[in-house]
């Protein structure tokens, strides 16, 4: 755990929680919620209003998935929550086979209590990777909250610290693969880095039974309407 937590703080990551208490953390997890904006990407848009991702940080996110399930015996919960409508997302979470995809809710913790009741967990229980205010609300409730850098928001940063709304701060920003910075270290902490990366390179049977399982989830989309969060068309 020590050459972890060495080894993230050399590329300049920040432990605001020691990683064995992250480690405590992890044993209860059952999801892993993202945001889009700003952690996917640099949150600049383009002329549909919808910002891309890079296959880094996709393929960080499955082995994430990957890691929990050689752990648990089962898939973990994914999900994207974001304020704003992207296409891209729509895509990246279909192809990827995340369980939900919430947009256009700019009161995130509406969309984080609605998964929670639909996948009957506990706020405790969800791991939240995140870069903006918008995403506070979720922070304050989420068991394991990762917030992916941004080198202008000084002062956002220490508010985040004063309030004990992270429990790491990734050294690189959603431009420069942050989302995977943050996916190896979740996947370092529990211990089985290196045998994920043998088990997906040799595509042996464990990975073979997890990406079945995966390929057969169906993405649901849900955004808010005058009656509360309902499912939509994409």
């Amino acid at each position: 755990m020590k050459h972890i937590e060495t080894l993230y703080q050399s590329i300049g990551g920040e432990f605001l929680t020691n990683p064995s208490l992250i480690s405590n953390k992890l044993s209860k997890l059952k999801a892993f919620v993202f945001d889009w904006d700003g952690v996917f990407n640099n949150a600049e848009k383009n002329e549909s209003g919808s910002s891309n991702f890079n296959e880094a940080d996709s393929m960080g996110t499955n082995l994430l998935r990957f890691s929990h399930y050689t752990t648990n015996n089962t898939l973990p919960i994914a999900a994207i929550i974001s304020g704003e409508k992207n296409n891209q997302s729509f895509f990246f979470t279909t192809r990827e086979h995340f369980h939900s995809c919430y947009f256009k809710i700019p009161n995130k913790i509406e969309a984080l209590n609605h998964l929670c009741t639909d996948k009957n967990i506990q706020p405790e229980e969800v791991c939240y990777f995140f870069d903006d205010v918008l995403d506070l609300s979720i922070a304050q409730k989420c068991g394991l909250r990762i917030m992916i850098n941004r080198k202008a928001g000084v002062l956002f940063k220490e508010y985040v610290r004063k309030n004990n709304l992270a429990d790491y701060i990734t050294a690189n920003d959603g431009s420069s693969y942050g989302v995977r910075e943050a996916c190896e270290l979740v996947m370092g902490i529990a211990g089985n880095f290196d045998e994920c990366i043998k088990m997906r390179t040799n595509y042996d049977e464990t990975y073979k039974t997890y990406i079945s399982l995966r390929n057969k989830q169906e993405t649901k989309f849900y955004t808010l309407t005058e009656t509360g969060i309902k499912t939509a068309k994409i």
